[in-house]
């Protein structure tokens, strides 16, 4: 994987199943939120620190391709990788598949928009990892909640 793309596994919980033990077509939205914030983690840049900063990606839109059930206790993949990246905007895309089988769950794409506390759009800080070209070694960022 590069700078722009990771990968998390996924243990389905009970919680997320509906009443026939398949995971709940709302769950698909946390995951890909998982995906995202790893990606960001691993920049070695914390959403919560972009927060305190006044700095949020909101999701602007979000679509989800059905393709294969997700059963209660299996293991996952999310596949989490930027697609596009403009002054104030990434578009994500996302591929979960069964660990053990390898078979397709879902496919995604979500558009974040960043914005500041009161909802204005803003430019995504410099310095975050997600640039193209980005170097590989995520403590060499230079973003830093405080300005530094």
């Amino acid at each position: 994987m590069d700078a722009r793309s990771c990968e998390i596994d996924i243990r389905v919980r009970y919680a997320e199943t509906d009443s026939m033990g398949v995971v709940h077509h709302s769950r698909y939205a946390v995951y890909f939120e998982m995906g995202r914030m790893e990606l960001l983690r691993r920049q070695g840049v914390a959403y919560r620190d972009l927060e305190a900063a006044g700095v949020f990606f909101v999701v602007a839109k979000m679509a989800v391709q059905f393709r294969a059930p997700a059963r209660y206790d299996e293991e996952l993949v999310l596949m989490t990788q930027i697609d596009r990246m403009t002054t104030a905007r990434i578009d994500h895309s996302y591929r979960l598949t069964n660990k053990l089988t390898g078979q397709l769950v879902a496919e995604g794409q979500t558009t974040l928009a960043c914005v500041d506390r009161q909802g204005k759009v803003i430019a995504i800080p410099e310095g975050l990892g997600l640039e193209a070209g980005g170097t590989d070694n995520a403590r060499e960022r230079s973003w830093s909640p405080k300005g530094d």
